[in-house]
């Protein structure tokens, strides 16, 4: 017996060529190595890179300055350079990335679900 195709409930997403789709770009946004980690810990308060470094302990220096730039680029952060003898720098989420939180902690209590499961 041969089952018939089923058509989709699920609305499409738009085309991806020539824009990327939505879904696509915030994945790749979040998908990064740290990045939820670090926007997580900048949703308090304004936070420098130091401050930065010993929240997320296992993260290297080179690769936190690499993510901070790249979620400055893509404006998820802000860079403010304080007037202070050394400068010192502090970054904050912007709007949009306020917007990420609830995904992130949505994220967060399915892993701590399926870790549950796991153990």
């Amino acid at each position: 017996m041969v089952l018939s195709r089923r058509k989709s409930k699920v609305p499409p997403l738009p085309a991806c060529p020539p824009q990327p789709c939505p879904l696509q770009q915030c994945m790749e946004l979040l998908g990064g190595a740290w990045t939820p980690n670090i926007v997580w810990n900048l949703s308090g308060d304004p936070r420098r890179f130091s401050e930065l470094r010993s929240d997320i302990p296992n993260i290297s220096a080179k690769v936190l300055s690499a993510r901070l730039r790249a979620l400055a680029d893509k404006g998820v952060i802000t860079r403010s350079v304080i007037d202070t003898s050394p400068p010192t720098v502090e970054y904050a989420l912007t709007a949009l990335g306020r917007e990420l939180l609830p995904v992130i902690d949505a994220i967060e209590r399915v892993g701590r679900k399926l870790a549950a499961r796991a153990g």
